[in-house]
């Protein structure tokens, strides 16, 4: 097949001084950082959805993406093609994975039969790239979300025969990802949720979300399938309410439903936006609870107020973000996600290169600026002595629970008032940090 960006060749690092848009300034994968090879560290996912998938439509406007090797059909035969254009584009840029729903790379058939028979089809062609170029499969998914059938949710929704459609496609996605070595499964509930109370009752979408999950976890240790599963969470779009709304009520969730030694959290930064939360929040609140998986890396535009998936190029965002990785001791199966997708006016190929050139780069200044941080150890020697008293004496045995409402009563009358508060100093940090920025 002939190449689908001749005019693009091998992205390779010409280092901070270069001029080359289509060269990585910061990412150098083989790199030491913190003992392991960027590579490693960041293990950087393109999305088949946004990336080969997305025509840059709009609310308002129709597709404005140029692909020359689209035919306009929505055949199996273009899957096939497209995954191999799929993999020529991932090689060059040197992405070491990739993520996908399902009806992404194939095309949804007249009935479940046809459609997991074209699956089938292009999982081939994707078994053959995976094999010929060294990439692998960070993660797949079902997409139940777009077809009318899961107008009302899938595994939340008031009509049991979407439910169990759902379930039969969520089986051979699952068993497709294991075929195809991926390193983990995503639920994302784009439609798990309500739009309005009045004709919803939340009890049982939920008591029917808990027994799904189960029922995938036992589909996964029948097919021996070994990594984990991930939830994604998000507030709102499509729903007024998603039942995945952050990261907090997606452990609360897991809990209720004694689902927690089963999944993570796949963390996305604009789902974080959409909350009200930082991506710094959701991932702390995440990482606390051991439950930090894999993240979906882009950014929002906090004046537009909804999922505008853009590409991240904000090094402070990145710095937080890989503070955060860097502590819980990084990636073990997930990596970095790019959920991004080019501006609509950014609609040739070429502008691919340059969406996720940047991206790898912003996060490899976000990798060794938290890494030189780490080292300088202020920040952390800040926090340390700030909890400090929670190290010996009183704080040392509320911790241990040994002691309660009565002996720390005595302790409170014994010292009188509280005197020993220090400043939190957020202005004097937040120079700290721009001093490695």
């Amino acid at each position: 097949m002939p190449s689908a960006f001749p005019e693009v060749s091998k992205i390779e690092y010409d280092g901070p001084q270069s001029k080359n848009p289509l060269a990585f300034r910061h990412y150098h994968p083989d790199e030491i950082v913190e003992g392991k090879t960027m590579k490693e560290h960041l293990r950087f996912s393109v999305t088949y959805w946004h990336t080969f998938r997305g025509q840059l439509a709009d609310m308002f406007g129709v597709g404005t993406a140029q692909r020359p090797w689209e035919d306009g059909t929505n055949s199996v035969a273009m899957a096939q093609k497209r995954a191999r254009v799929a993999f020529e584009f991932m090689d060059k840029l040197g992405a070491p994975f990739y993520a996908f729903h399902d009806r992404d790379v194939a095309p949804e058939g007249r009935n479940l039969k046809e459609s997991n028979k074209n699956l089938d089809a292009v999982v081939k062609v994707l078994k053959e790239e995976q094999k010929r170029t060294g990439i692998g499969l960070l993660w797949g998914t079902a997409c139940l979300f777009v077809h009318p059938r899961y107008m009302h949710g899938a595994a939340t929704s008031c009509n049991a025969d979407a439910f169990a459609y759902a379930a039969a496609q969520v089986k051979k996605a699952l068993e497709v990802t294991h075929e195809l070595g991926g390193a983990g499964y995503v639920f994302w509930g784009g439609r798990e949720g309500y739009t309005t109370l009045l004709n919803t009752d939340l009890k049982r979408e939920m008591d029917h979300l808990g027994a799904f999950l189960h029922m995938a976890v036992d589909h996964k240790k029948k097919i021996g399938f070994k990594g984990p599963f991930y939830i994604e969470p998000k507030p709102k779009e499509p729903t007024k309410h998603q039942y995945d709304s952050d990261a907090a009520a997606c452990l609360n969730f897991l809990r209720e439903y004694d689902l927690l030694d089963h999944f993570k959290l796949n963390i996305e930064t604009n789902h974080a936006t959409l909350a009200g939360h930082t991506m710094q929040h959701e991932l702390e609140v995440a990482a606390a609870t051991n439950a930090l998986g894999s993240i979906d890396a882009n950014m929002g535009d906090v004046m537009l107020g909804w999922d505008t998936d853009q590409f991240p190029t904000d090094v402070y965002l990145t710095t937080q973000v890989m503070l955060t990785i860097l502590k819980m001791g990084g990636f073990t199966t997930g990596g970095t996600n790019f959920d991004a997708k080019v501006r609509r006016e950014s609609f040739e190929p070429v502008d691919l290169f340059y969406a996720h050139i940047a991206g790898m780069d912003a996060f490899a200044r976000g990798l060794k600026i938290a890494a030189a941080i780490r080292k300088d150890g202020r920040l952390a020697g800040f926090v340390k002595q700030r909890y400090s008293s929670w190290d010996s004496s009183i704080g040392a045995k509320i911790e241990k629970g040994k002691v309660g409402f009565k002996e720390l009563e005595a302790y409170a009358l014994q010292i009188g008032e509280v005197t020993t508060n220090t400043s939190g100093r957020q202005e004097y940090l937040e120079n700290l940090i721009n001093e490695f920025i």
